[in-house]
């Protein structure tokens, strides 16, 4: 009792303690215990989801999977004007990543404020799921238990493919967030190559921006700008997004085939709409996205082995089992009120020209197009007719058009029509290095 009256004694404490499946643990000192002046720990956290610390500590985090951190815990307490809370150096894990960093929180008026910076140095991509509302794999139910001890339900309908969890919107004004992240090593199969994550996050009264959120990919870069408006009822939210010189051999490590092209892909989106989750957002988006690759390879059997049935249909009727060489594929697609109509959704190969017509609606997840081929020179392709690929996001199904033989000539003609979306296409077009780009030839033919 004497050493708690001494002014500027540090007091030692300890305490191990749980809220439901949350464990906070600590040790060290508190300074000036009876004006409770500040406390120097070293302090644990481990739960189930980082957003069952909200009710303990007033600090809003994102539902994730299981987590764990040791840090030391500096604060400097004043009740009348602000507190500042300084977690340094901590160690953990989410999920299977790692994290380490510094954050500082800042009690005050208007709100709050959480600053710091967060790294990854192996990132698991699917311990970021919950952050959008997908399903995280391992560890993923012991956050849907979480999201059920706070009254949410995951309504994600059966047959769908974009998520429908919802953004939980209503607790985005508690505080004002400004942290950067990085990822350094990222984790997903062999199949999509991503590194070096990084974005700074920007959360002040209800409105949240990623400003920007970049990552390498396949050999090229991905780098979007992502606004949500949480104070809008609807959240409103917008995503600018370019990609660039994406590598079709990278993009594709496993495919034996795709390792013989030197192509890439480059695009543009974007995006605009209103809604609490990510299916909501597109379903009644509008806005733009832009596709080109060059130097492509596919075949029947690449078909088969990225699981693309209705590719696997479409390329075996047009092309049979050769492989055919793609010299350019153009989509430049306009998005109103959800629906995705192309403008442009073209394949130029080396023995046919093939032109993508329909609407994909992201409200109804439904798709309803029709593919003409028509082929170039002697090598003739096994169909004359249009096919049709028709049905849901999760179960598309393609056959033949019942109907008249398409025209010879037919689809280029078409396809010449389309001055002002081809012109739109020829900025996405990577400087040269050395061959000539078979994408800028086609598009400038396209626009004259």
């Amino acid at each position: 009792m004497l050493a708690l009256r001494g002014e500027g004694t540090p007091f030692p404490v300890q305490a191990d303690f749980r809220s439901g499946n949350t464990r906070v643990a600590f040790d060290g000192v508190v300074n000036d215990p009876m004006k409770m002046g500040g406390v120097d720990l070293r302090l644990k956290f481990s739960g189930d989801s980082l957003g069952d610390l909200y009710e303990l500590t007033g600090v809003l985090l994102p539902d994730t999977p299981p987590f764990e951190t040791d840090g030391r815990l500096v604060a400097k307490i004043d009740t009348e004007k602000s507190s500042v809370f300084d977690y340094r150096g901590f160690n953990g894990r989410i999920g299977d990543s790692d994290i380490h960093g510094s954050l500082v929180y800042t009690t005050g008026k208007p709100r709050p404020k959480l600053e710091g910076d967060v790294e990854s140095r192996q990132l698991r991509l699917a311990d970021l799921g919950p952050l959008i509302g997908v399903d995280s794999g391992k560890g993923a139910e012991k956050s849907k238990r979480s999201e059920q001890k706070k009254g949410e339900k995951s309504v994600q309908p059966a047959g769908k493919v974009l998520p429908y969890d919802r953004f939980e919107t209503d607790k985005w004004d508690v505080m004002d967030a400004d942290v950067r992240f990085k990822g350094r090593r990222i984790e997903h199969g062999s199949s999509l190559p991503i590194s070096d994550l990084s974005t700074h996050i920007i959360l002040k009264n209800a409105d949240l921006r990623l400003q920007p959120l970049k990552f390498g990919m396949a050999g090229g870069s991905i780098a979007a700008n992502i606004h949500l408006e949480g104070d809008k009822k609807p959240m409103q939210g917008r995503a600018d997004i370019q990609a660039r010189r994406l590598k079709l051999k990278e993009l594709m490590p496993d495919v034996e085939l795709m390792q013989k092209t030197l192509g890439e892909m480059n695009g543009d989106a974007e995006l605009r709409g209103s809604g609490n989750s990510v299916a909501a957002l597109l379903g009644n988006s509008n806005g733009n996205l832009k596709l080109l690759m060059n130097d492509g390879l596919v075949s029947r059997n690449l078909m088969e082995i990225v699981g693309l049935n209705v590719g696997n249909y479409i390329v075996g009727a047009i092309f049979g089992d050769d492989e055919v060489r793609v010299n350019c594929a153009a989509a430049n697609l306009n998005i109103a009120n959800g629906v995705a109509r192309p403008q442009i959704f073209a394949f130029d190969t080396e023995n046919a020209l093939i032109n993508v017509t329909g609407t994909a609606s992201f409200a109804s997840e439904q798709l309803d197009l029709t593919i003409d081929p028509e082929s170039k020179g002697i090598r003739i392709i096994t169909l004359r007719s249009p096919l049709y690929v028709r049905g849901t996001f999760k179960n598309p199904q393609a056959g033949v058009k019942a109907g008249p033989l398409i025209a010879r000539g037919a689809v280029a003609a078409a396809l010449a029509t389309l001055v002002t979306p081809a012109a739109a296409l020829l900025a996405l077009i990577s400087p040269s290095e050395g061959e000539a780009n078979q994408c800028r030839t086609i598009l400038s033919q396209m626009k004259k």
